[in-house]
C-alpha cells in the first residue's frame, strides 16, 4: 500500500498547494478562524467525513484568551464577506472555531487522531520584491495579519491527508479523527477541545510542525524540550488623585505594576531546569498630572517541566500580590493560555521513522529536535496520555528565509508533500487492515 499512498500524495499536491495559498491570502487570528474553519468543515463533509464543529468539539467554559465581542463580530462579518461556508459559519460564533472530522471504517481497530492548527500571527507580511507570496500573488489580504508560522500549511496538509484516507478507506480499520485546532498561538485553543473530550478515546495522537529550524528534506520524529507555559493578564486598580495637590489621596496602579515587573524578573531561576519570564505589554495611566488608577500588563512564564512551570507561576502570583499590597491597590489575574512540557512516545516515533524512510527525498532522524518554544498540542497530548494513548509531535523540515513570527517567514511548498506522506503512511500503518 505504500507505493499506492505515495502516488496518491503526488496526485493531491496541486490541491494542497492551492488550499495553502488560499488560506495564506485570508489569515485569521486565534478564535477568529471563521472562514478557515467553515471551509475545512465543508471540505471534510464533502469528502464523506462525519463532521463536528463549535460547541460539539469545544467546551465554552474552558475557553482561554477569547478576543472581545467586537473583535469576534468584525472577524465574523469579514469571513462572511470572503466566502465562508454558510452551513457551518453560524455554528462557530463566539470563537468556537474548532473542527473535527472523523472517518469510521466500520471495522474494528484503533482510533488514530491527528491535530492540525489553523490560526495566524498578528504580523504585517513583507512586501519585499523577493518575498514569494508577494511575487506569486497570494500574500495576506488582511493588514497586520499573516501566516508567519506555517499554520496555513498545516491546515492544507490535514485536508490533503483527509482526501487520501477516502481513497484507501477499503484498506483501513478502526477510526481516523482529524482535529483542526484554533488559537494555537498563545496556547489557547487546545484547552477547550481537550475539555470537550475530543482525545479521550484515542489510541494514538499525532501532530507535526513545519520548520522550527529543520531544513527542507528532513524529518525529526520528535519535538523535545517544549517549555510548559502559562500566559496571563494582570490588571491593577487604584485610586486617582491630583498628582500635585493631593497625591497622598491616590493609590498608584502604575507604581504597583512597575514594582511587579521588577519582582517578576527577579524571581530566582529553578535549579532543575530552564525557566523563563517575560512582560510583553504594559499600559496604564491617563495623564501626567493624575495619579494613575489603572494599569495592565501581559505576562508569560515558562518551565522545562510542568513542575518548574508551577514554581514560576506560583512565584509570579506572589510577586503581583505583594506589589498590590505595597501600593494598596486591587489586582486581578486572568489566565489567557496554557501549554505543558513535551511527552513523546519512543515506540510511536520508531513506527513513524520506519514508514517515513520510504518517502523519496526525505532524510529521517529518529531523535528529538529541541525548539525552546511552547505549543498547546501538549495539552491534548497530556489528556490523551492519561487515557492510555501514545502521542507524538514531529518536526517537518522546511527551509525559510526568516524565522517564525517575522514578516518574511515563508515555507517551501514542495515540503508539504513530505508532510502529507508522513501522516498518510502513519494512518495506513496504524489503521491498516491486518
Amino acid at each position: 500500500m505504500r507505493q499506492q499512498i505515495l502516488s496518491l500524495v503526488s496526485a493531491v499536491m496541486p490541491t494542497v498547494i492551492a488550499t495553502r495559498r488560499d488560506l495564506h491570502m485570508h489569515p485569521e487570528l486565534g478564535h477568529m478562524e471563521f472562514r478557515t474553519a467553515s471551509k475545512v468543515a465543508r471540505r471534510l463533509k464533502d469528502l464523506g467525513f462525519a463532521v463536528k464543529v463549535g460547541r460539539e468539539v469545544m467546551n465554552p467554559d474552558a475557553l482561554l484568551g477569547l478576543p472581545s465581542a467586537e473583535e469576534l463580530e468584525a472577524a465574523y462579518q469579514r469571513a462572511e464577506s470572503e466566502g465562508a461556508d454558510p452551513e457551518f459559519l453560524p455554528l462557530l460564533r463566539g470563537g468556537l472555531t474548532g473542527v473535527v472530522g472523523e472517518w469510521r471504517t466500520g471495522r474494528p481497530g484503533p482510533t488514530l487522531a491527528m491535530r492540525f492548527d489553523m490560526d495566524c500571527i498578528p504580523v504585517a507580511e513583507s512586501t519585499d520584491p523577493d518575498h514569494i507570496p508577494h511575487i506569486e500573488g497570494f500574500a495576506s489580504r488582511h493588514p497586520g495579519e499573516t501566516h508567519a508560522c506555517g499554520h496555513d500549511g498545516h491546515t492544507a496538509i490535514g485536508l490533503g491527508v483527509a482526501e487520501i484516507i477516502t481513497q484507501i478507506a477499503d484498506q483501513l480499520c478502526g477510526t481516523i479523527r482529524l482535529i483542526f485546532q484554533p488559537a494555537e498561538e498563545g496556547c489557547r485553543g487546545a484547552n477547550p477541545m481537550a475539555e470537550a473530550g475530543v482525545v479521550d478515546d484515542v489510541d494514538y495522537l499525532l501532530a507535526s510542525h513545519l520548520g522550527c529550524g529543520v531544513p527542507s528534506g528532513h524529518l525529526y520524529t520528535r519535538i523535545d524540550g517544549l517549555l510548559a507555559s502559562t500566559k496571563f493578564d494582570v490588571t491593577f486598580k487604584g485610586v486617582p488623585a491630583h498628582a500635585g495637590a493631593t497625591p497622598h489621596d491616590g493609590r498608584n496602579a502604575v507604581l504597583a505594576m512597575a514594582q511587579a515587573i521588577q519582582g517578576l524578573y527577579a524571581i530566582s531561576r529553578h535549579g532543575e531546569g530552564t525557566s523563563r519570564v517575560n512582560v510583553g505589554v504594559v499600559r496604564g495611566g491617563t495623564g501626567r498630572n493624575v495619579i494613575p488608577a489603572e494599569a495592565y500588563m501581559q505576562v508569560e512564564v515558562r518551565g522545562a517541566t510542568d513542575d518548574i512551570l508551577q514554581y514560576m507561576e506560583n512565584r509570579a502570583r506572589k510577586v503581583v500580590e505583594g506589589a498590590a499590597i505595597a501600593q494598596e491597590v486591587d489586582y486581578a489575574i486572568s489566565v489567557q493560555g496554557r501549554g505543558l512540557s513535551s511527552n513523546n512516545s519512543a515506540e510511536l516515533a520508531a513506527l513513524i521513522a520506519e514508514e517515513a524512510a520510504h518517502i523519496p527525498g526525505l532524510t529521517v532522524h529518529n531523535q528529538g529536535h529541541i525548539t525552546g518554544g511552547s505549543d498547546d498540542f501538549t495539552v491534548l497530548a497530556a489528556r490523551a496520555a492519561r487515557h492510555g494513548a501514545q502521542t507524538l509531535y514531529m518536526a517537518q523540515g522546511t527551509t525559510h528565509k526568516a524565522g517564525h513570527h517575522t514578516p518574511r517567514f515563508d515555507i517551501v511548498e514542495a515540503d508539504l508533500e513530505h508532510a502529507v506522506a508522513v501522516f498518510a503512511l502513519a494512518a495506513a500503518r496504524i489503521c491498516g487492515v491486518k
